[in-house]
């Protein structure tokens, strides 16, 4: 099998982070975003094609220069396409079935198992599912016997939600679905696609464990969380001359003696965090620097930024180079 990943979007809900860097680049618990999506797939993938969008040139050159244990293609799109035309645009040489991800979706899933049951089933499709309290902003199936989909309701109304099981960004599709999918435009695969192939065997797929859509602030930090809780995050520890508590991931060269540390923390590359400043719950992207008695907390904070000496940062999220 091959997957294809869906790397577009512009990430507006991060701004001013993404206006230099896409959010699949964004490292939550010591490691990109996509990587962690990527972790999910069964060793024997024979293929990543990343469907690429907004800032593809910098995908492409990351993915090289970071390579993984699969092999990886990058198409890019030159205008957006949905998630449908996404597909089709990257669907060049592609496997019956393949995986079908999400790249913001953090999770723990066994996509191997889940591989089986779809094999089972003999249908169109396997969606994962995860149960949420309110599911107004995801697309909601209704389920029969055997998991089968019989209705997939696209950001339903709370009286039209037909169950609490929303679509994962997870899936297992036919080749032939692409057929389907209306070239030359943009296509929304789950509102104009899915619900015409209900008829042909879709089935459910239900999470347990762990799912966060990390596409806002709050979410890539809690998925930080979780994936560090489930000791998805590395190296942890607190940095070698510091003191205060754990996890905290490093990923390349930092200075950070006589700093401290609460949980749940990334340290990109050439992070300095000076004596006295205290960092929790947060992500210091490449270059930042936080000065002296700085407080920083419940932060996405971008490359090269710089938080000044005795400054509070506390739930913000600072573009690249911004100082504060």
């Amino acid at each position: 099998m091959k997957a294809i990943v869906l790397v577009g979007g512009f990430g507006t809900r991060l701004r001013p982070v993404t206006y230099a860097v896409p959010k699949q680049l964004i490292p939550v618990a010591g490691k990109p975003m996509l990587y962690h999506v990527l972790d999910l797939l069964p060793p024997d993938v024979e293929e990543v094609v990343l469907a690429t969008g907004y800032k593809a040139d910098l995908l492409a050159a990351y993915v090289k220069a970071h390579p993984v244990r699969w092999p990886v293609r990058t198409v890019p799109e030159a205008e957006p396409l949905g998630t449908g035309g996404g597909m089709r645009n990257a669907s060049a040489g592609l496997s019956d079935p393949f995986f079908l991800l999400n790249s913001d979706v953090l999770a723990s899933a066994d996509l191997g198992r889940m591989r089986s049951v779809h094999a089972a089933h003999g249908g169109v499709g396997t969606m994962a599912l995860y149960e949420v309290d309110d599911p107004r902003p995801y697309g909601v199936a209704a389920l029969g016997s055997g998991d089968r989909i019989t209705a997939f309701v696209e950001k339903p109304e709370p009286k039209d939600a037909p169950s609490r099981w929303i679509n994962a960004g997870i899936a297992i599709w036919r080749r032939d679905v692409i057929d389907r999918v209306p070239a030359g435009r943009a296509v929304s695969f789950e509102r104009e696609v899915v619900p015409g192939l209900l008829a042909e065997g879709v089935y459910g797929f239900r999470l347990s464990g762990y799912w966060e859509d990390a596409g806002t602030p709050e979410r890539i930090l809690h998925a930080q969380r979780l994936l560090f809780d489930d000791h998805r995050g590395g190296p942890g520890g607190v940095p070698p001359g510091a003191r205060g508590t754990g996890p905290v991931a490093t990923m390349g060269a930092f200075s950070a003696r006589e700093a401290s540390f609460g949980p749940y923390v990334t340290l990109g590359e050439h992070v300095t965090v000076e004596p006295g400043a205290h960092v929790e719950n947060s992500i210091l992207m490449d270059g930042v620097a936080v000065g002296r008695e700085a407080h920083v907390e419940g932060s996405v904070v971008g490359p090269g930024a710089r938080i000044r000496a005795t400054h509070r940062v506390v739930g913000q999220v600072l573009g690249e180079d911004a100082e504060a």
